[in-house]
């Protein structure tokens, strides 16, 4: 599995949500997808979400007028960026950490594969959340799956 740090690019990506009101430009590595089957992802985007990721730091914003951070009363440790004029679901941040926990969460960013300008370059390389999948949805079996939160992955 390739960590954000260990992934190099050739150039840098962009990314907008639908209407193009909110764009950026990723300038550094980039995590290649996964898979999430969380219910809070289904929920957030009507389906599972494909992320990619990077660090924080390395994510610049072109254009965010209306880009909007929902905080989930129920899941305040975290925020979802969209876009308020055609409600596109493009980020998913980290924005606190309990006790014990690793705070390298805070530097890294998930941003939604479908809001990537193509070649992205990147591949689907696993499964999270798998136990929690739609009953409609096939998993794909040639990546590699974890019923929930791989915690070892996250915290490294």
């Amino acid at each position: 599995m390739t960590r954000p740090e260990e992934q190099t690019m050739a150039e840098s990506l962009s990314g907008r949500c639908m209407c193009g009101a909110v764009r950026y430009v990723i300038d550094g590595p980039v995590r290649d997808v996964w898979n999430c089957h969380c219910d809070r992802c289904q929920r957030w985007t009507g389906h599972f979400t494909a992320a990619a990721g990077c660090r924080r730091d390395h994510l610049r914003l072109i254009a965010d007028d209306t880009l909007e951070w929902y905080h989930p009363e129920e899941w305040p440790d975290v925020a979802y960026g969209f876009c308020q004029r055609c409600g596109s679901s493009l980020f998913w941040k980290v924005i606190a950490v309990p006790p014990g926990e690793s705070e390298q969460k805070l530097d890294h960013i998930a941003i939604w594969a479908g809001t990537l300008d193509p070649p992205t370059g990147l591949s689907t390389e696993l499964a999270i959340y798998a136990e929690d999948a739609s009953d409609y949805h096939t998993l794909d079996t040639s990546i590699e799956t974890h019923p929930r939160d791989p915690q070892e992955i996250l915290e490294n």
